[in-house]
């Protein structure tokens, strides 16, 4: 299974939970309004942000009440103005106001993961390193997560324990080496890429002797990192991992490291501050 149909089984199921989370047995507030009410919202966010989320929020509506009608300013991946709407929805008043938390709540969230990665990739525009994510995801929100990295400008480390081998300390001890570890990774599945962990030049050597395609310099100091890219010479890729944060992402760049990670990207993420407005009701 590719990505991407990865994504639109998982856009299905997380919308469906959604539901069952907020909705449960029917939205009995709704109730209040007449069925008839027919309403027009908009929604806004009050802070600059990266959109992420679109299709959630078009699956939740499909199954909550296919009449209403969604109409996007703006798509996944672009810049939001604050105060400005993006989103305009059309429909019956009781079905807009039954899935307006579901909603936000994925578009704040997902967004604010895009929003973060922004911030980080436009840090180091200046330099030739992708900024990669984790998987310290939030529980249940791996694939949305990962896909609103890609939408704020990031990279995706792998997607999880089956896609890239990625051989720690544990992995190294248990295996009885870097040399023993990396040849059993190529022999279980030659087509996957064979990250190494290494806290020491000696590690890094043993690596690089290995054939290991991406070595993961786990806490090197800047200097060091200066040197195990000399020491490299371009044999795997180099990535920095540990201590990265907005203060030290320039620094880490400078080194001619090819890849940063960065935990924060999706474990940290603020939610953004988006706000649905309703303008306009009828009876139909």
């Amino acid at each position: 299974m590719t990505f991407q149909e990865a994504l639109a089984e998982d856009i299905r199921t997380t919308a469906s939970r959604m539901i069952n989370e907020d909705i449960g047995g029917g939205d009995i507030t709704a109730q209040l309004i007449a069925s008839k009410q027919w309403a027009r919202a908009e929604v806004i966010s009050r802070q600059p942000a990266i959109l992420c989320g679109v299709a959630w929020v078009e699956e939740l509506y499909r199954r909550i009440d296919p009449t209403v009608k969604l109409t996007w300013s703006h798509e996944d991946g672009n810049a939001l103005i604050p105060d400005t709407p993006f989103l305009t929805l059309e429909g019956p008043a009781r079905s807009l106001m039954t899935g307006e938390r579901a909603a936000l709540n994925l578009l704040q969230t997902l967004s604010g993961t895009a929003t973060t990665t922004r911030h980080y990739v436009d840090l180091v525009a200046d330099y030739p390193v992708s900024v990669l994510d984790t998987r310290k995801t939030l529980p249940g929100l791996r694939l949305a997560q990962k896909y609103a990295v890609n939408c704020g400008g990031g990279n995706n480390h792998r997607l999880g324990l089956y896609d890239a081998f990625l051989i720690k300390e544990n992995h190294i001890t248990a295996c009885g080496g870097i040399e023993r570890a990396v040849k059993e990774a190529r022999d279980i599945a030659r087509e996957l890429p064979v990250e190494v962990e290494v806290e020491t030049f000696e590690e890094l050597n043993q690596a690089l002797e290995a054939g290991a395609d991406i070595i993961m310099l786990d806490n090197f100091s800047l200097d060091d990192m200066r040197q195990a890219v000399e020491l490299t010479a371009g044999r795997a890729q180099l990535e920095a991992s540990g201590n990265v944060d907005e203060d030290t992402m320039v620094d880490i760049a400078r080194t001619g490291i090819d890849r940063i990670s960065i935990g924060a990207l999706t474990k940290h993420v603020t939610a953004i501050d988006l706000s649905m407005r309703v303008h306009e009701v009828e009876t139909r």
